[in-house]
């Protein structure tokens, strides 16, 4: 069986959305989905991907932008996979820098950091460069990615790593955005030598360079574009589009205070406050 072909028959999609949307609400990860259906391919989980986003957008929540995911050495060693994957941006996931972000929001947080790239004109694939990507954007600035787990990070059945077919059906795991920092044109620095410092309550968790991130993090968002072209779709003008990270998620703990520094780029902070809905069970 191919990566295009698919074991979950469109009847079931809509039962799997909900079930993710309630693994969110009440903080009880799911069991792996590729536990339940023995060849999930690719194709499958952006089939449950698309329907939990249409069932959010069916309830008020609109479409801002998209993420990449997996692009760096980094990320894949730590999510033990070697696969891109890409997931939606909704408008109730941005958190304004610099202050108290609700723990009660997620199950299981981690956080990343990254480049996000805010395009002023439409990419559509195939055959998309960097320097396309480059042409299409408007600004690029600092962010940091919270990301969560619907489903389970590892099976408490088999206790086994679930794998990249359920990440991308949890939305590529994304929960929030924060943007900050500060905003340049793309050709205002060599974005492969973009740096940051994620640091947690005043220690230096992880340090990253945007090569990282497929040799250009421009590179991700070609990727991307290119990646949606057999389905007829693309990147929109006034969409942001975050690139990939290019160091390991970090933890998150009640009170954790973050400050993402960026060098020449800026720096911004934000406090989680409270407590996640799903503990350490994620």
């Amino acid at each position: 069986m191919t990566q295009d072909q698919r074991v979950i028959p469109d009847d079931q999609l809509t039962t799997l959305a909900a079930e993710l949307e309630a693994a969110e609400a009440t903080g009880t990860p799911l069991s792996p989905f590729s536990e339940r259906f023995a060849g999930m391919t690719i194709a499958d989980a952006y089939a449950v991907q698309r329907a939990w986003v249409a069932h959010k957008v069916a309830g008020g929540r609109r479409v801002t932008g998209h993420k990449i995911g997996l692009t760096s050495r980094a990320m894949q060693m730590a999510s033990q996979i070697t696969e891109p994957d890409y997931g939606a941006l909704l408008d109730d996931m941005f958190f304004e820098p610099n202050g108290d972000i609700p723990l009660s929001r997620f199950v299981a947080p981690k956080v990343e950091v990254e480049l996000a790239f805010l395009l002023k004109a439409d990419l559509q694939g195939p055959n998309v460069t960097v320097f396309d990507v480059l042409r299409a954007t408007e600004y690029v600035t600092p962010a940091a990615e919270i990301i969560d787990a619907r489903i389970q990070r590892v099976s408490r059945a088999t206790g086994k790593p679930r794998k990249v077919t359920d990440t991308i059906s949890d939305n590529a795991a994304n929960a929030g955005v924060i943007v900050g920092g500060r905003a340049m044109r793309p050709d205002d620095l060599d974005l492969r030598w973009a740096a940051a410092l994620c640091i947690r309550n005043g220690v230096i968790e992880e340090t990253g360079v945007a090569a990282g991130v497929l040799g250009h993090p421009a590179a991700g968002i070609a990727w991307l574009a290119n990646r949606l072209a057999p389905h007829g779709e693309g990147l929109k003008a006034g969409e942001l589009v975050l690139a990939g990270s290019f160091t390991r998620p970090v933890d998150i703990a009640s009170g954790d205070v973050f400050t993402f520094d960026y060098g020449p780029l800026g720096a911004f902070s934000c406090r989680f406050a409270g407590e996640a809905r799903g503990g350490a069970r994620g």
